[in-house]
């Protein structure tokens, strides 16, 4: 029996990909029973991402983040059994997440306004590309082409202006669009306590672009012209990339240079600096900003990482390394907070969903489903009778 804060939850995963689904699994992760539908045979086309990345592992790392804790039910919606067992689990679901096209919507019967009517508690969340509305509502699109590349992300995050726009690395967008449309389902959930009834809520790709790019698009929007990425050493001292030693790299940030830059120049063992004319006011130091980098550039070139981490946070100097993945294996941080939870009766980890609620505990996360893993058991447990269960399993 599950147990947690959204145990009487009933999910159906209707979705594919990334964002969708992973809305499900943080659901999951509070206690939801999460259904995930997806075709027979072929399954979740998210499950061709491992196969045509040519990792020659067993393990397919995109699903099991993406799908732990949930039941695969394999149904073809183009089938009449189908669509009955669709309505069936409909009639008694909480949520319904979908991000299929509109026009395969409708050809499938999975619209709001084909389901909704079922049941009037249902919270029916759908996930689109370019939104509800619009010349473009029925145009596909993933995280990369519309989440980094339509909002302006990728034209700005460049390491110098004159460099190529970088692609992003897969989920990048997804997963803080999975957290918007959790938050909508959450949101919906609450309005269904106050009213008794459902909600349609929907959430795109494109809005949470724009949301995560909105500083920058709000400047546009009062009238300001941004400047280009700045070169290496025009951004300032306090706001640049060093490297050390060991070749390990590292960001210093600051967004108040007048007690920063004291703290810095002391943590470098120059105090002599903060009265050298190229460099005791902001103007001097932004006008000799490439010579004042390339001395610190010297400095830090002279001691690996571990040395400066120790230097700069006795210093009180806010730094960040800029971690590898495999670093995050054995990060004493990461391990004290929990972050990456031990999937039960698996040697594997998995990355847990990033938030916590006092005095609730997730549950322990549960590897993810095979195609269809268990169609004939949920088949049997909603009451059908033989031969819809052999009509839907066939093949």
């Amino acid at each position: 029996m599950a147990t947690g804060l959204f145990s009487d939850l009933l999910v159906i995963d209707c979705a594919s990909f990334i964002a969708g689904p992973a809305a499900a699994t943080v659901m999951s992760d509070y206690g939801a029973r999460v259904i995930k539908i997806e075709p027979p045979v072929i399954g979740d086309a998210y499950r061709n991402l491992f196969r045509l990345r040519g990792t020659p592992d067993d393990i397919d790392y995109f699903w099991a983040l993406e799908s732990r804790n949930k039941e695969s039910l394999a149904l073809d919606l183009r089938q009449p059994e189908a669509q009955t067992v669709l309505q069936a689990l409909v009639r008694k679901a909480d949520v319904f997440i979908t991000n299929i096209p509109f026009p395969a919507r409708e050809r499938l019967g999975v619209r709001a306004q084909d389901l909704r009517p079922l049941n009037s508690r249902l919270i029916y969340a759908s996930l689109t590309p370019y939104g509800e509305a619009g010349p473009e509502r029925d145009r596909t699109g993933f995280d990369a082409t519309v989440w980094w590349a339509r909002s302006g992300l990728m034209d700005m995050v460049r390491a110098t202006p004159d460099l190529e726009p970088a692609i992003s690395m897969p989920g990048m967008g997804d997963h803080p669009t999975a957290m918007a449309m959790y938050g909508a389902i959450v949101t919906a959930l609450y309005k269904r306590l106050q009213t008794g009834e459902g909600s349609e809520v929907s959430t795109s790709l494109l809005s949470n672009g724009l949301w995560a790019n909105g500083c920058q698009v709000q400047a546009a929007l009062c009238g300001y012209e941004l400047a280009k990425r700045p070169q290496r050493g025009e951004r300032g001292v306090l706001n640049e990339l060093y490297r050390a030693a060991d070749d390990r790299q590292f960001i210093i940030s600051s967004t108040n240079p007048a007690r920063d830059w004291p703290l810095l120049a002391k943590a470098l063992g120059h105090a002599d600096w903060l009265t050298d004319p190229r460099f005791e006011t902001p103007e001097a130091r932004l006008a000799n900003g490439p010579a004042l980098v390339a001395l610190c550039d010297e400095i830090f070139a002279t001691q690996p990482y571990a040395h400066w981490a120790r230097i700069l946070s006795a210093g009180d100097v806010t730094f960040g390394i800029v971690g590898s993945i495999y670093d995050h294996l054995s990060d004493e941080q990461i391990d004290a907070n929990g972050l990456l939870p031990q999937v039960e009766d698996s040697w594997i980890r998995t990355v847990d969903s990033p938030f916590q609620i006092a005095g609730e505990g997730k549950r322990a996360p549960r590897m993810a489903p095979d195609i269809g893993q268990h169609t004939r058991a949920l088949l049997e447990e909603f009451g059908f009778d033989a031969a819809t269960i052999e009509a839907v399993t066939a093949g």
